[in-house]
């Protein structure tokens, strides 16, 4: 069979001495007090007798259930199927050869690996129920050529986040909330190796002289792992996932993340070269924002985009994407942040859009956008409007600029034209809260406006928090000016004269 090392064939090795696993036992009769247990090729447990008080059996009415953390994989595997697993893998590694393996597409390699392995069990005389084999075959298939236990929820779609707290615990995020899943791994080392697939996929390492490293996935998700001996309990691993469809402003209003005509003014922004600065605490929807408003810049311009890890996905042909490096093993070959936007202006680029800001590039940032990039774009993270002009002020200062303060003030209301505030509410949900205009300076304080407000109402039977979206009232922008010129003035009165009387959310 391809892919096989050379050498006696499979059948003429003297298998490792094993123990043969007893063959469980039938299942029982439905009512027979017995949970269903996957026996894994071993005999089923003991179900003890139930307890009695005062010769009865107590009720639920009795003593109440301990709390529970809602669990939404339950995978149920015991320590006979890791052994088992562990087994049939250390057999697999020594019957293919990983280099001929290594040359097939992924469809033929994971038939190649399902066949050797159906090839061990037969031969090894493991008992295994057919959904059990499949079970491990995938499994198994996994950890040679993907993410190992990662790969179900990788998969799936409504996955927004997947936290992996050291081998034992791993935690995701769906619709707004964090549940704990079933999954786990072998052990610490499966999932350090698994780290370490991932970030060795865009050039980068994790281990102990490097323990921390930001990478991605093939589809854009963002990664962060962390591991020992800064990361005590084991490996942490976070992955920010991103879906296979991409959210659009349509999607959001209805989602219920904006209204209409507030969708409709952030297109207007989108295609009229407003500088915008979106701004929101963590996992509030920035990025996914951003992505949205890029969908309206024009064909014909040239945007080049930095970031820590690569996650924008623009749509627009002509597109230059650049990437942070951290340092080598000598602590020597960094490029920043800041060292990305400042080559970027030697790059003839029409719009810069910073993936987050962070650190000085601000400095860059918004001097780029002072000096003809007009309608450049990035996030920070902030609570409000007002806090993400004051942390651009603060990021300046870290930068080792000696400007006065008033002097950054006047440079951040001549660079930044809009923030859109974006936030994840306690109900999961997420919400545009604030599109908030920069208007200038008044003595030592820096004039906003609010175009469009979120206003909490209350909350359901359900606890799902009620809100509306309503227009302020302004009836004329400070970029109105910018919109006539690009011929969107028009559709930009329509949508606040519609937007007055707000929308219910």
């Amino acid at each position: 069979m391809f892919g096989r090392r050379s050498g006696p064939p499979l059948e003429a090795r003297e298998p490792p001495r094993l123990t043969p696993a007893p063959v469980a036992p039938p299942p029982p009769e439905p009512g027979a007090g017995q949970a269903p247990f996957p026996s894994h090729g071993l005999a089923a447990p003991m179900v003890p007798p139930p307890r009695t008080v005062g010769g009865r059996v107590p009720t639920l009415d009795d003593e109440p259930a301990p709390p529970r953390i809602p669990t939404a994989v339950d995978s149920r595997r015991s320590d006979s199927y890791y052994e088992t697993k562990s087994t049939i893998f250390g057999a697999l590694i020594e019957a293919i050869d990983l280099a001929q393996l290594a040359r097939l597409d992924a469809e033929s390699a994971r038939e190649e690996i399902r066949d050797i392995v159906n090839e061990i069990i037969a031969i090894k005389n493991i008992v295994m129920s057919i959904a059990e084999q499949e079970e491990l075959l995938d499994d198994i298939c996994n950890d040679v050529l993907g993410y190992g236990p990662l790969e179900p929820l990788l998969a799936r779609d409504d996955i927004a986040d997947v936290m992996v707290n050291g081998s034992g615990t791993v935690y995701i995020e769906v619709a707004g909330k964090i549940q704990k899943t079933g999954i786990r791994f072998r052990d610490n080392q499966q999932l350090l190796n698994i780290c370490q697939r991932i970030v060795s996929q865009v050039g980068r390492r994790v281990d102990e002289a490097s323990p921390i490293c930001d990478a991605r996935l093939p589809d854009g998700s963002r990664v962060n792992v962390i591991v020992p001996p800064l990361a005590i309990d084991g490996p942490a691993l976070t992955i920010r996932k991103f879906k296979k469809d991409k959210l659009t402003l349509e999607q959001l209003v209805r989602f219920g993340t904006i209204t209409a005509e507030g969708a409709e003014i952030l297109k207007i922004i989108g295609r009229c070269r407003v500088n915008t600065i979106v701004s929101g605490g963590t996992g509030s929807g920035k990025t996914t924002l951003l992505n949205c408003l890029t969908r309206y810049i024009d064909e014909e311009e040239r945007v080049i985009t930095c970031e820590d890890a690569a996650e924008l996905q623009l749509q627009q042909p002509h597109v230059v994407r650049l990437e942070t490096r951290p340092p080598n093993l000598e602590g020597e070959g960094q490029v920043t942040m800041r060292d990305l936007v400042r080559n970027c202006l030697r790059m003839r680029p029409e719009r810069i859009i910073v993936g987050e800001v962070r650190g000085p590039e601000a400095f860059d940032l918004l001097q780029a956008m002072n000096t003809g990039h007009d309608g450049s774009m990035g996030t920070l993270h902030a609570n409000n409007p007002r806090e993400a002009l004051s942390r651009l002020e603060s990021m300046i200062t870290m930068g080792g600029f000696s400007l006065p303060s008033r002097t950054i003030r006047e440079m951040v209301c001549a660079s930044v034209d809009v923030v859109i505030q974006s936030a994840r509410l306690r109900d999961g949900s997420r919400k545009i809260t604030h599109i908030t205009e920069v208007l200038g300076l008044e003595g030592d304080v820096i004039i906003t406006q609010d175009l469009f407000v979120y206003d909490l109402l209350g909350e359901d039977a359900n606890g799902r928090l009620l809100g509306r979206h309503r227009s302020t009232g302004i009836g004329r922008p400070k970029f109105w000016e910018r919109a006539r010129y690009f011929g969107e003035e028009q559709r930009l009165a329509t949508a606040l004269d519609a937007a007055n009387a707000g929308d219910e959310v």
